[in-house]
């Protein structure tokens, strides 16, 4: 894995060994990657294998989500692994494997839609129609798209690879571009997968609809409020295919999945399972614990009128310890939730509060829309209306409302470093720290990347 971005071999971008079960394909490096794509089976293989890559334990599996709910204030390790307590800490070195595993995993996700996006609409097979090219295409994009996205937010500067890898030493030499520019290829993604994809609900799949929704959060990011709200209000506007449900556990408890308040989450089986179970889950279930809410989340959580029926989040163990239960089912088939249309309803009482003006009350149509969609995310989980009636108040309660909410999902980081509040919230007095470092190995792979980011 260390080797992803410049070490993968044509044959390997389409046969990882991680995702083989994916990729009905003959594990023989002399295979030219001119016969991976050559037919409709073939590319409805290789987008397969672009939607293993985002389920892979480095990326959305486990890995790369650890590091947007370990290094906020929900969290507590349990283990001795003291790379895992740098993101505790705050003081992530260069040479931690989570970090290395996750830009690998996250590279493999992006060649592989490289080959799908440059390949599949070349293919002339009769069975492969333009639409179905599209569909297959958009698809590739949109998750190229999410992988830009997430490096942008979590590393700023890196290498921008659009074109396949068609040798091991292919993406030598590329330096890293600029966060800006990052960000500014995965919107172009996003733009790109729109057009090509239909208007359909799909909750394993993206649609333009999954491209609406992440287009809503890559705006709330960016501080586009107008945009943010604009694209937040077409999902919640759908509101026989997307809806908060009651109680808060219904989207995840009894073995539910794929339920109206899911936009897009990703499936796992028995045979291909989901690393987060044994993470949380207790020595009792068959898990090692290691990540545990800690007592702040766990007082949040349990206060009736701040966590609400949110507290189905969490259980005790036979040795009277709290852990989380979003992930608990055995075989570990539990889904990456990647958004919910709760956080939906966030984004748009975010946007909204922060078009109002500073003097702004509930009776202001910006402001009061705010506290609505933030009450409808209370509501869902048995709470009262926000006593929140100012634009300040109503920011923070919507960031305190975000925490609970989230609190097992990868956003709590995220979410104070956009919003420039982990130093005040987390104490970090070094702000360089908001960016994780580039892979220490990937830097002595190629030169080209170094330096690493100011402070590492």
């Amino acid at each position: 894995m260390k080797k992803a971005i410049y070490a993968l071999s044509v044959f390997g971008v389409l046969s990882f060994t991680a995702c083989q079960k994916y990729l009905d394909v003959e594990p023989r490096a002399s295979i030219s990657d001119k016969q991976t794509i050559y037919d409709k089976a073939s590319a409805q293989t290789a987008l397969t294998g672009v939607y293993a890559a985002l389920a892979n334990g480095g990326y959305y599996g486990t890995t790369f989500q650890s590091i947007g709910y370990l290094n906020g204030d929900n969290v507590q390790w349990t283990g001795s692994q003291s790379q895992v307590q740098e993101f505790i800490n705050h003081n992530v070195s260069a040479d931690n494997s989570t970090i290395s595993g996750a830009w690998s995993a996250i590279y493999l996700a992006i060649s592989r839609a490289n080959h799908v996006i440059a390949k599949v609409p070349a293919v002339t097979d009769p069975l492969l129609s333009q639409a179905v090219k599209d569909q297959i295409v958009g698809q590739a994009y949109f998750i190229r798209g999410l992988a830009y996205f997430d490096l942008a937010r979590t590393w700023g500067s890196v290498p921008l690879i659009t074109k396949p890898t068609e040798s091991a030493t292919d993406n030598s030499g590329i330096s890293r571009s600029p966060q800006n520019e990052v960000y500014a290829l995965a919107l172009s993604d996003l733009e790109k997968a729109e057009p090509l994809l239909t208007e359909t609900t799909d909750r394993y799949k993206a649609t333009r609809k999954t491209v609406w929704a992440l287009k809503a959060r890559y705006y709330l990011y960016r501080g586009d409020w107008a945009n943010a709200e604009s694209y937040a209000t077409r999902l919640i506007a759908d509101n026989t295919n997307y809806k908060l449900l009651k109680p808060f556990g219904s989207f995840f408890q009894n073995d539910a999945r794929g339920t109206q308040e899911s936009v897009f989450e990703i499936f796992y089986s028995a045979s291909e399972t989901n690393g987060h179970r044994g993470q949380w889950q207790p020595q009792q279930n068959g898990g090692t614990r290691q990540w545990a809410p800690n007592d702040a989340l766990v007082a949040l959580l349990n206060d009736p009128l701040i966590g609400g029926t949110r507290s189905a989040l969490i259980a005790k163990d036979n040795q009277n310890r709290w852990y989380g239960n979003l992930y608990y089912r055995s075989p570990a088939t539990d889904p990456s939730y990647v958004i919910r249309i709760a956080e939906l309803y966030l984004i748009r009482a975010e946007a909204r509060a922060n078009q109002a003006s500073a003097a702004a009350t509930p009776a202001d149509d910006k402001l009061g829309g705010a506290i609505a969609d933030l009450n409808a995310v209370r509501d869902r989980s048995g709470l009262a209306g926000t006593p929140a009636v100012t634009k300040a108040d109503v920011l923070l309660a919507i960031e305190n409302e975000r925490r609970v909410e989230f609190a097992f999902e990868p956003h709590r980081w995220f979410d104070l470093v956009r919003t420039g509040r982990a130093s005040a919230v987390l104490n970090i007095t070094d702000v360089r720290k908001y960016l994780m470092p580039i892979p220490n190995d990937q830097l002595l792979i190629d030169p080209a990347l170094r330096p690493n980011n100011p402070g590492y």
